[in-house]
């Protein structure tokens, strides 16, 4: 197509390649970074991803005239709920030149794949689940992202669309200086915590424990969501794991209700305010500045990724008051520890209820991400 070749991704090298696309055609947004090639390498191995164990994953590379011009994902989540009667998959990892011949051979190659393992919808995009990197930025391209969340060119969703997708949902980022809540919350939280319930920091000493509970909660809050996915807790326990050099203790809250673990929030460091010189590279001294800049200079905007309460106490007005317990004591801490900025992300659309929270306490949308979906053409060949 064009002079367009598509190669399906295979071995370390082309990982490698596919890996450096984006990294390539942003090299001149002043907003992008780059992120650190071993965590993306660890991220998309089947030897180090958990996602892998329940999803069947393929990457391709588009190429032209020797150079790589593009990529694309095709994943199908075997624990995402779809509709039987029209089975989903899903696309990510898209970055690309912008060029419509180049859009359209990697979405060929995507749809088929994903048309010949029975998909009649295409979803994305996802890097590479729901629980990941989720979305195609639309707006907010002024500002650089926060960890584990992504920057697209401002070209890629016309490409998109050009390609027969449509808007599935969106969801939206907000952002806000160090919270005040309305007088009325304020007079609440300034009380005694109601008999039954208890706050506390994830416990270092027993952080496999704590791991088992946030997933339980993160599952049975998010069950009922657009497109749920449950989080195994081997994916989590691996998120955990990767994210433990920047974790800190009095940011990760968890509320119990009548001696039953209730609800959490995380609140993490911004690792991209560390990194957003490094291009990638750890060595030889990368390491010494990301070392620094967390531990010494210290980094003062976060992201809380991460927040849930079980459905059972939605309508105890305890459980009901626990966002707000829960975000004021990440607050409260993360004044201590010079945190004066945070990002809330991603809520979805229709997420009324957490939307309300976040802008009664001045917290406003400055990103929003798009998820396009498409009905498939089961009789599209595959490319060659």
């Amino acid at each position: 197509m064009g002079g367009v070749e598509i190669l399906p991704v295979s071995g370390e090298a082309q990982l490698e390649r596919f890996i450096r696309v984006p990294m390539d055609l942003n090299a001149g947004d002043p907003h992008w970074i780059s992120p650190l090639m071993f965590e993306r390498r660890e991220a998309l191995s089947p030897k180090h991803n958990p996602f892998f164990e329940h999803a069947d994953v393929q990457f391709w590379l588009a190429t032209r005239a020797g150079k790589d011009v593009g990529r694309i994902s095709a994943q199908i989540d075997h624990l995402a709920k779809t509709d039987p009667a029209a089975p989903a998959g899903y696309f990510g990892m898209i970055a690309a030149k912008d060029d419509p011949e180049v859009f359209a051979a990697l979405f060929a190659a995507a749809e088929a794949w994903l048309a010949q393992r029975g998909c009649v919808q295409a979803l994305g995009p996802f890097n590479l689940s729901i629980n990941e990197e989720v979305g195609l930025l639309i707006d907010g391209f002024d500002t650089p992202p926060m960890l584990m969340m992504g920057h697209d060119p401002r070209y890629t969703a016309a490409r998109i669309e050009a390609q027969g997708y449509a808007k599935a949902k969106d969801v939206v980022a907000y952002i806000s200086d160090v919270p005040v809540f309305t007088p009325g919350v304020q007079a609440r939280l300034a009380r005694p915590l109601p008999k039954g319930v208890v706050l506390r920091p994830v416990r270092m000493n027993k952080f496999d424990e704590d791991v088992r509970i946030l997933v339980d909660i993160l599952n049975d809050a998010w069950s009922q969501n657009w497109g749920a996915a449950p989080v195994t807790e081997a994916e989590t326990k691996h998120l955990a794991e990767s994210i433990r050099l920047i974790l800190h203790p009095r940011l990760v809250w968890f509320l119990e209700i009548d001696g039953e673990a209730a609800g959490f929030g995380v609140l993490l460091p911004n690792l991209n305010d560390a990194i957003f010189d490094l291009k990638g590279r750890l060595f030889p001294f990368g390491w010494a500045k990301l070392l620094w800049r967390l531990k010494v200079k210290g980094v003062k905007r976060g992201r809380i990724p991460l927040m849930g309460v079980k459905r059972k106490f939605a309508r105890d007005p305890r459980g009901a008051f626990a966002p707000f317990v829960i975000l004021d004591a990440i607050r409260r801490e993360g004044v201590k520890l010079g945190i004066t900025q945070a990002e809330y992300s991603w809520i979805l659309e229709d997420n009324l209820p957490m939307r309300h929270i976040l802008e009664g306490f001045g917290a406003r949308v400055y990103k929003t991400y798009r998820i396009y979906e498409k009905t498939l053409d089961a009789a599209r060949p595959t490319p060659s």
